[in-house]
């Protein structure tokens, strides 16, 4: 542990103590507005704990999915069993994966059956603008799911007339190809996007064949714009020892995850409304031994259709943001049965300053009706206050609640048991914190808690029982902070960037006896993570990512990754190496991660 600190300490202070007689040109965040929320503020005036990644942060991230990339954020836990993004959890701040809500441009993608699914739904890089991600009580923002967080997924608007084509190739049989294609028309733009990644697999029965497919389209652009949005991501992968038992070594799944989705906008001087339909899909195919799928089967289909209407009303009592959002979820089972549940949620929030306009305060409510579990509300309040044009400090509260998945409640194995009559989990979460903005350096600094009552886990009630039963645990309270910090520079007349995060997180999960619990007790206490992306030549440019985590399991590892990336016009070359010191560690279950390996690439765009 003494190292991980002394890393931390000597990388702030070679930050802090670095100078510069002349600023460094960057692209400001101070102009991305958050559109994540009803009330649209610019990144520098929102109160809570919102982390960017552009589109240029993806190209400097050696990560090659969107799971890769989301690792080396501090505060979020990627729980990868085996490569491509094939089956990955998503985590924030210790929550579960049944916790943390994902969208694409606002569209939730949360899935009835489980939180397993919600990375099936990650997009190629390729399609990303920018990844905006909420840390801390969002469920007045977003709902029921957005229990410790949520991430934003704002895919590109239009490119110009183009086509881009990828080949990448590398260790384990590695094969991945792609191409992009943009159409700027005159009434009319279009994107469309296809991959496909293929691997032999690092070990016995973890070879992969995954595509994704993806459009967006907007019409009518000279009156009243209409953006279509379609995706179709399809896993096929050997998953050894991926659920069940580590002796399980035969075990495959294939997943389809589809999404469609129309909006528009109407705008007044005052008023914005954005109404919006969409239907998301998503298909689990899993069987226990691969080459006999009559000994074991799963097939779980979902169905979400939803519609959402969301504006803002801006006067001179300041700007009220307003929604409604109905959805009906139907998923047909072989395990889980055929059920349905239908959704409505109203929110209401109000942003306004005061002190000369250095004091921002929105309160807001959601109330959500499920048509199985009642009502229920998440009241929340955003406060923050402008020290200076670069310093402010702010904090928030909130209640967020979360309702049983259908695996929570029916699901049933020889290992794992659902529980129908459990309760609904709630929460209340508190935070401060502070940002700073100049052109060279931006930092934050967050202090959490959060205080929950019956959380959710399958649990056995001895060390020596196989069966796990889902239970709802009586009282876990959760703590922590997190630093962020990002440091431009220049040499030779190129920028250079150094960013840092670090999150320590603790809680008290079953303090009598941890060994019972299967998901709540693995999170991340100790994360930090280090980007350092330089440029020494004109056409050269090189990435370095180091990642150290300790769970509260005890396990430790640090893992080093990097990048370069030659562009000579049109073409681009990529050499990606993961995993540089072969670092031996598992991040979910059984499921030991690849050893070191690299990726050679070829990027081709023509116009």
């Amino acid at each position: 542990m003494k190292s991980i600190y002394a890393t931390i300490a000597f990388t702030c202070f070679s930050i802090l103590g670095y100078t510069q007689e002349n600023p460094v040109k960057t692209n400001s965040l101070e102009e991305v507005i958050i559109n994540s929320t009803r009330i649209n503020l610019p990144f520098k005036e929102n109160s809570r704990t919102i982390d960017i990644i552009s589109s240029e942060d993806i190209k400097k991230s050696a990560s090659t999915t969107l799971a890769d990339l989301l690792q080396q954020v501090a505060g979020i836990d990627i729980r990868r069993r085996g490569t491509a993004g094939s089956q990955a959890d998503l985590y924030i701040r210790g929550g579960s994966f049944d916790q943390t809500l994902l969208l694409i441009d606002g569209i939730k993608m949360d899935d009835a059956q489980t939180g397993h699914h919600t990375m099936n739904a990650a997009l190629p890089l390729e399609v990303i603008e920018r990844i905006e991600i909420i840390k801390g009580p969002a469920a007045r923002v977003f709902g029921q799911n957005a229990f410790t967080g949520a991430i934003n997924i704002i895919t590109k608007k239009e490119l110009s007339n183009s086509v881009s084509i990828k080949t990448e190739t590398g260790s384990f049989g590695q094969l991945n190809t792609g191409v992009t294609v943009g159409a700027d028309l005159d009434n009319s733009s279009h994107i469309v996007h296809v991959d496909k990644m293929t691997s032999a697999g690092y070990r016995h029965n973890t070879d992969y064949d995954n595509s994704n497919y993806f459009v967006k389209s907007v019409f009518n652009k000279n009156k009243k714009a209409i953006e279509m949005i379609a995706t179709f991501q399809e896993r096929k992968f050997g998953a050894n020892g991926f659920y069940a038992r580590e002796s399980a070594t035969e075990q495959y799944e294939e997943t389809q995850n589809s999404l469609i989705g129309f909006t528009t906008t109407f705008n007044t001087e005052k008023l914005s409304l954005k109404p919006r339909v969409y239907w998301k899909r998503n298909q689990d195919g899993y069987v226990y031994l691969r080459n006999d799928p009559t000994v074991y089967r799963n097939l779980h289909i979902t169905n979400k259709i939803g519609a959402e209407l969301n504006g803002n009303y801006t006067s001179k009592a300041g700007i009220t943001g307003f929604g409604i959002d109905l959805s009906q979820v139907y998923i047909n089972s072989n395990n889980l049965g055929n059920r349905n549940r239908f959704m409505t949620t109203l929110f209401v929030e109000h942003a306004f300053k005061l002190a000369n306009q250095k004091l921002d305060i929105t309160p807001g409510v959601a109330v959500t009706y499920f048509s199985d579990f009642d009502f229920y509300a998440f009241p929340g309040l955003d406060i923050g206050y402008k020290i200076s044009d670069q310093l402010k400090a702010y904090g928030n509260i909130g209640y967020t609640y979360r309702v049983p998945t259908y695996t929570d409640l029916y699901y049933n194995d020889s290992s794992t048991v659902g529980n129908p009559d459990l309760e609904v989990e709630e929460a209340f979460s508190q935070e401060i914190g502070f940002k700073y903005f100049s052109p060279k350096f931006t930092g934050s600094l967050a202090v959490y808690n959060r205080d929950a009552k019956n959380l959710i886990d399958f649990v056995r009630t001895g060390v020596t029982e196989t069966t796990y039963t889902a239970t709802n645990i009586t009282e876990v309270n959760t703590k922590g902070f997190e630093v962020d910090a990002a440091y431009h520079f220049k040499l030779n007349t190129y920028n250079q960037t150094l960013a840092i995060g670090y999150n320590f997180l603790e809680d008290d999960i079953l303090n009598d006896n941890k060994d019972l619990s299967r998901y709540s007790l693995n999170t991340l206490k100790h994360h930090f993570t280090t980007r350092l992306s330089t440029q020494l030549f004109k056409n050269v440019s090189q990435n370095i990512i180091y990642k150290h985590a300790e769970r509260t399991t005890g396990d430790t590892y640090n893992v080093w990754d990097a990048s370069i990336a030659l562009n000579l016009k049109e073409f681009e070359f990529t050499f990606t190496a993961s995993n540089i010191f072969n670092a031996d560690y598992i991040e979910a279950g059984f499921v030991p991660m690849p050893p070191s390996n690299v990726l050679f690439g070829l990027n081709y765009k023509f116009k």
